[in-house]
């Protein structure tokens, strides 16, 4: 789950050692990708180039809030039209959701990080994938020729996880 049955991200799944983790991967990144309801939040945000998914709208636009963000309707517009209109042509591209983000991008992703906290339980809440809980993140992963690389350890307390997974062509 990434969120509780409000499609919040509770304090509960907040952990120290993920948000660096994750803030240190973004920076690194020259594009984030996500939905109209997913964010970072973080000091540099404002200055990260962005796509946000959104059904509103029709031609590709600037996100009139949000200088550095295009608002893409994929139903409209192919992601390589997006990513020339948002003037990125190459680098890294950080997918950071919700489920039906992710899923858009499951067979393009070279590399899919899986942040498991096992001891934090979210019933009826919202899954990372559009697929769970009907199926686990692992099998949904799998199912798209993606292979589980050796975790990194984020919170030793609270045994937090992060797992590279790997397009196996």
């Amino acid at each position: 789950m990434l969120a509780d049955a409000s499609h919040v991200m509770p304090d509960s799944l907040k952990f120290k050692g993920d948000k660096l983790f994750f803030e240190q991967a973004l920076d690194g990144a020259a594009l984030i990708v996500h939905g109209r309801n997913s964010h970072e939040g973080q000091p540099n945000s404002p200055k990260r180039k962005r796509l946000i998914l959104t059904r509103k709208i029709k031609a590709l636009t600037v996100d009139p809030e949000m200088p550095n963000a295009t608002l893409w309707n994929p139903e409209h517009a192919s992601f390589e039209e997006a990513c020339a209109f948002a003037d990125v042509a190459s680098g890294r591209v950080a997918i950071i959701g919700g489920p039906v983000v992710f899923d858009m991008f499951m067979d393009r992703y070279d590399t899919f990080w899986l942040s498991e906290a096992p001891h934090v339980r979210l019933p009826g809440g919202e899954g990372c994938f559009v697929d769970v809980p009907r199926r686990t993140a692992h099998e949904v992963l799998a199912s798209h020729g993606l292979a589980p690389g050796t975790p990194y350890m984020l919170d030793a307390v609270h045994e937090v996880t992060v797992t590279p997974w790997r397009r196996l062509d």
